[in-house]
């Protein structure tokens, strides 16, 4: 946690506002202190001068919840990072920001972040949190339970609503707040509702964020919605966007390892292609079962082509029924696989699935969108994509398929994309089942 360093010998420290309280509640023993507001560094001390007489502490201000991202609680105690990383084999920090930081899905995914589960344990982290009006007093919340879970890891929290404070200096940016899709509402007002955001964020991230930025879209639909980001964010390489289908990707490895009857560690090369949506393409031509062709492992080739690929596009429906409400925790899991494929080199002859920006591409499908396809990385957050792969007809034919429906999607968010007037010819309603 944050360290407070006092110093008896200099005078008029400056504080924030919301460092006061905690000082007045923690410093009884000291006679006078005097402080003026602080404007944050990273190795700024907080200092007091005593003298023989009462504490003084001015009163507190209630903070504007429209005002600019605030450091939370403890967290707005300074630290001089330098002095222990002279004696901890500690590495840089590093800024992650976070849309939809009151939801289930950051909450189950900033534990493993601030644990040092998602970029090791050594990578001291700072955690800034998206929220909306709505959700200021619940993402305070989310703050002080990271508070309470006293991860040394965990540096800095702010919170905040804007994003152009949110996201300053973010190196990671994980976009899962969205809009849900309400009862008669149509793809088309979906698609518009949340490309809204995602325009205004990727607006945000260009003016504010890192140049190399890396960033996954969660809120959906994920892949239109990263297409729409990187189009509102031209200084950031359009190479940094994924729209996250790696939990399709788990889904299929869980659903091929039970038919195989192996443990799922056994499966490898699976790769989800296109949309996340039930026209998305679950690959059994090109994954393996034990380091064999899945189709020389599970000889049902009719399940494989029928049952497997059906299971996969439904299972977040299916869960819905069974739970009562969409995925959050196994959500939360496979954004820390994204991450940990991007900053761990993929194992020899392996690769996963990101939706990514389909510029260049080696399989023929259209450019100037975000389809899912097989990668690899050599874990410096930059991936390549996979020229060895096999697509027959069948694996063509569905392939071709959810590009069509990611260009309808294309045309239907031009507006918000600079590519001219909008126009909805969605080729049907193949919104996931668990989206609604």
């Amino acid at each position: 946690m944050a360290v407070t360093h006092f110093n008896p010998t200099c005078s008029k420290p400056r504080l924030h506002s919301s460092q006061l309280s905690f000082l007045s509640r923690t410093l009884p023993r000291h006679r006078h202190c005097s402080f003026a507001p602080l404007h944050r560094t990273q190795h700024a001390r907080i200092s007091c001068s005593v003298a023989p007489n009462e504490v003084q502490v001015p009163a507190v201000k209630t903070l504007d919840p429209k005002s600019k991202a605030e450091c939370y609680g403890v967290f707005c105690l300074t630290y001089d990072l330098r002095a222990e990383e002279e004696t901890r084999s500690w590495k840089k920090l590093i800024n992650i920001a976070v849309s939809g930081a009151a939801g289930m899905i950051a909450n189950h995914l900033l534990f493993k972040i601030a644990s040092g589960e998602v970029f090791g344990p050594d990578q001291p982290v700072a955690l800034k949190l998206l929220g909306s009006e709505r959700s200021i007093q619940a993402l305070e919340g989310v703050a002080m339970e990271l508070e309470d879970s006293l991860f040394p890891l965990l540096r800095e929290v702010s919170i905040g609503i804007d994003p152009y404070e949110v996201f300053q200096d973010a190196e990671w940016a994980l976009l899962i707040g969205a809009k849900p899709r309400g009862p008669g509402m149509e793809r088309a007002d979906l698609l518009d509702i949340n490309g809204q955001i995602y325009a205004a964020q990727g607006r945000a991230l260009n003016a504010v964020a890192s140049r190399n930025v890396k960033v996954i879209v969660v809120g959906n639909p994920c892949n239109t919605n990263a297409l729409i980001c990187l189009k509102n964010a031209p200084n950031i390489p359009a190479k940094n966007f994924h729209a996250l289908t790696r939990l399709d990707e788990n889904r299929a490895k869980c659903q091929l390892a039970l038919k195989a009857g192996v443990f799922y560690d056994k499966v490898s090369n699976v790769t989800i292609w296109g949309n996340h949506s039930t026209t998305q393409v679950p690959d059994f031509l090109n994954a393996k079962i034990d380091g064999l062709p899945v189709k020389e492992v599970v000889k049902d080739h009719r399940w494989l082509e029928e049952e497997f690929t059906e299971k996969v596009q439904k299972r977040g429906g299916a869960l819905i029924k069974k739970w009562g409400r969409s995925s959050a925790a196994s959500t939360s899991v496979s954004i820390v696989d994204a991450i940990r494929s991007l900053v761990t080199p993929t194992p020899e002859g392996d690769w996963f699935s990101s939706g990514v920006y389909s510029n260049g591409n080696p399989y023929g499908i259209a450019e100037g969108i975000v389809f899912s396809m097989p990668c690899r990385s050599k874990g410096d957050g930059d991936y390549e994509l996979v020229k060895d792969v096999i697509i027959d007809d069948y694996l063509w034919q569905r392939i071709k398929k959810t590009e069509a429906e990611l260009l309808a999607e294309k045309r239907c968010v031009a507006h918000l994309t600079g590519e001219g007037i909008a126009v909805c010819d969605l080729p049907g309603d193949t919104m996931l089942p668990g989206e609604m």
